[in-house]
């Protein structure tokens, strides 16, 4: 059998979307919309936060980064997903497959970039007159590098148990990626351990952030409530609106995809659900950030300025 080593599965058959081999062309443009969009809007959002120096404050800093992570995240799925469109067997090895969900997992390294986004606003709202002094370049460097190291290494823990796993049977994927809970169940090892693992890690990192963002906008809440203005209020709720609403679309997206029952004929709908986490969301974010922030607004506007004058 073709994709067998020495009686383990090397390779899988992806399914994608066969089953709407009318809508192929219609389907691909759609995604590869979808996929260019949030792509070329978090690189201008990145070059405009490097170039206007206006921006060049803590919440833009962590700002960028999210929007790093959101490119190298729609970016593990989407380029095969597109290319696999127009073929007629779809084979993808199991070394790919843990690729793709290595970089998939850098979901704990937004994690928490959340949290110390969540945290800069505390200082920012909670402590204005302290807030440069709070949350220093140093600092924040810091908070970064240690967001993208401990994801890394957090992945990179679960990676090394995936690839314990053994294959040995039917080969097929009901998905346009190496989704990991069907790769779990054409294993023929024991993934109890795997799945321990991946649920302990999972855990440590969602709570420590919501924790973290929990405690940090309960602060925020109880001080914007004290603010008598009413301009003082709206740009307290400006500060941290995008981010709430990110944070609320990461989390609740995250909880859908992975509670979401994974068999039968709920497949066609998994495979919608992940769509919107790994492809979608990626696309929000940036426009979430942009639209509904009056200081990216401000610097687009300067820009245009310059360009045309």
């Amino acid at each position: 059998m073709a994709g067998r080593r020495n009686g383990t599965i090397t390779k899988f058959i992806l399914l994608g979307f066969s089953e709407f081999p009318k809508l192929t062309v219609v389907l691909f443009s759609i995604f590869l919309g979808i996929y260019l969009m949030p792509v070329s809007w978090n690189v201008g959002l990145i070059t405009l936060i490097r170039m206007d120096s206006h921006l060049h404050t803590p919440m833009y800093f962590f700002l960028s980064n999210l929007s790093v992570l959101d490119i190298c995240y729609v970016s593990t799925i989407a380029p095969r997903m597109l290319s696999d469109f127009f073929k007629k067997q779809k084979f993808i090895s199991f070394m790919e497959c843990t690729i793709q969900y290595f970089f998939s997992r850098l979901g704990l390294t937004e994690c928490c970039l959340l949290a110390a986004t969540a945290y800069e606003h505390y200082a920012a709202v909670c402590n204005p007159l302290l807030s440069t002094a709070i949350m220093s370049p140093t600092l924040c460097v810091k908070m970064v590098a240690g967001s993208w190291i401990t994801g890394f290494f957090g992945s990179l823990i679960q990676l090394c148990v995936l690839l314990q796993l053994h294959f040995c049977g039917p080969n097929v994927i009901n998905h346009f990626f190496g989704d990991l809970l069907q790769l779990l169940i054409l294993s023929c090892s024991d993934t109890f351990f795997f799945q321990v693992i991946t649920s302990v890690i999972t855990v440590i990192f969602g709570l420590t952030s919501v924790l973290v963002i929990m405690i940090s906008y309960g602060y925020i809440i109880a001080t914007i409530l004290k603010i008598t203005s009413a301009e003082g209020r709206s740009k307290a709720f400006n500060t941290c609106g995008s981010h709430l609403t990110a944070v609320t679309l990461f989390f609740g997206s995250g909880i859908f995809v992975y509670m979401y029952p994974n068999s039968g004929d709920s497949l066609n709908q998994n495979k919608l659900a992940s769509v919107l986490y790994t492809v979608i969301i990626p696309m929000l974010n940036a426009l979430i950030y942009s639209l509904r922030n009056k200081e990216i607004k401000d610097a687009l506007n300067r820009w245009k300025k310059r360009i045309f004058s």
